[in-house]
This record gives C-alpha cells, sequence and structure tokens, in this order.
C-alpha cells in the first residue's frame, strides 16, 4: 500500500498547479490532505473519481480556512469525521478511514503561529488528541497518523540545527521569501507516525521535493 500525505494549503490552488496529474503519476492507493479549504461543492470530484478514488471530505465550518481530505483507491469498511471533540472538529482537523488490516488519519495540528490564545489552543490539542489516540489504538491498534503536525521533531528538522550537521531533509518552506525553498532553509513538520505493531510491515518513507503545488512537500509511506 503507498500512502501520501500533503498539506496542499487550499485544493483549489494545487489543482491549477497541475496537481491532479501529479497524482496521478503516483499511483498512491490512500492520499491524505490537510488545509483542503474547500467544500465537495467548490472543486470538480469527478476528476479524482476519474483516477479511481472515492473522495472523503472533512471541511472546516468556517469557509476556505483547515479542512483535511481522504482519497483513497481501496473502499474503506469505516470513515470517522473528527474526533469528538468540537473544538477540533469544527476546524475540520481529522478524518480517519478504516481498512481491513489498518486505519489511516489525515490531520491538520494547529500551528499555534497566529498569537498566544491559538498557542495555547494548540497545547490543549496536544493534550487531548494524545489522550484520544491512546484511547484510539486500542480499538483500532494498526494506524497510521498521517499529516501537518505542525512539530518540528529534533533540531535536525530545522535548517541551521544547532545539534547535528547531518543532510536536510524539509517537508515545508515559508512563502514570505521566494529564494527560501531554492536555497533548502525549510522545516519538517509534515509526517507519517505509525503504531509499534506496524514497524515489520515498512518498506520506506520519503519526502518528495519535486511536488511544488503548496508550500508543503508530500510525504510517501510504502507498507506491506
Amino acid at each position: 500500500m503507498k500512502i501520501i500525505t500533503y498539506n496542499v494549503n487550499g485544493i483549489r490552488a494545487a489543482l491549477k498547479k497541475g496537481f491532479l496529474a501529479w497524482l496521478a503519476a503516483t499511483e498512491a492507493d490512500v492520499v491524505c490532505l490537510q488545509e483542503v479549504k474547500a467544500t465537495e461543492k467548490d472543486f470538480n470530484l469527478q476528476d479524482f473519481k476519474a483516477l479511481g478514488y472515492e473522495v472523503y471530505l472533512y471541511p472546516a465550518e468556517k469557509k476556505g480556512y483547515s479542512g483535511t481530505a481522504i482519497f483513497t483507491k481501496i473502499t474503506p469498511k469505516h470513515v470517522a469525521y473528527g474526533c469528538g471533540i468540537a473544538a477540533y472538529d469544527q476546524e475540520g482537523r481529522v478524518i480517519r478511514a478504516d481498512f481491513d488490516d489498518l486505519s489511516v488519519m489525515s490531520v491538520y495540528m494547529p500551528s499555534g503561529t497566529s498569537g498566544e490564545d491559538r498557542q495555547t489552543f494548540k497545547y490543549k490539542w496536544l493534550d487531548e488528541f494524545y489522550d484520544y489516540t491512546q484511547n484510539l489504538v486500542k480499538e483500532y491498534p494498526s494506524l497510521v497518523i498521517c499529516g501537518d503536525y505542525n512539530i518540528c521533531h529534533k533540531p535536525i528538522d530545522i535548517h541551521n540545527p544547532k545539534f547535528t550537521t547531518e543532510p536536510h531533509h524539509y517537508t515545508w518552506w515559508s512563502m514570505r521569501f521566494p529564494s527560501i525553498r531554492e536555497r533548502n532553509l525549510g522545516w519538517r513538520i509534515d509526517y507519517q507516525g505509525v503504531t509499534e505493531c506496524l514497524r515489520p510491515r515498512l518498506k520506506r518513507c520519503v519526502i518528495l521535493p519535486e511536488a511544488k503545488h503548496s508550500d508543503h512537500a508530500p510525504v510517501l509511506l510504502e507498507i506491506d
């Protein structure tokens, strides 16, 4: 199974930059999107269905904001919209598709960069989302959590790290300065996290920096 996670920063904008042709070339089985910023009425679902994808969209209540989606060529047994916490569900931050032998979640975690209130919101999210997933894995032990985590896990995940000189592999570049991406001065904030029981099935996980439909890069996971 090939799973891709991608913060598209607006699916309508991504479509204008060749997203559909790129997606067809990936031959991904499951595609998890974040910051879709659209409802089903805002773009042509038939274009994706023509590629063999079923489309499951979870937009935010606020128009043109946040939102997650899962496109899948494998029909899920069940699709769960939201995590049951109103403050996050109204922003469309979590959608999950359950398959026969694993579950895949698309998550857009809060950034906390717009002010102290949102940073507090983010800290609360981290606590409550952790509790949510800890309970979830009891029922769905084989879980893949895809998405924009909006967190740099280690010093290597941000350019000019203080504690490492290893090569940099990033998934997001600021749009404030056009040369930032060309110079690869980015952050790694998009991940595919898996539960421990899936470790033996992992084949590879790579960033796809050649895809430039967004200020993020997609991340590909291959799993047996």
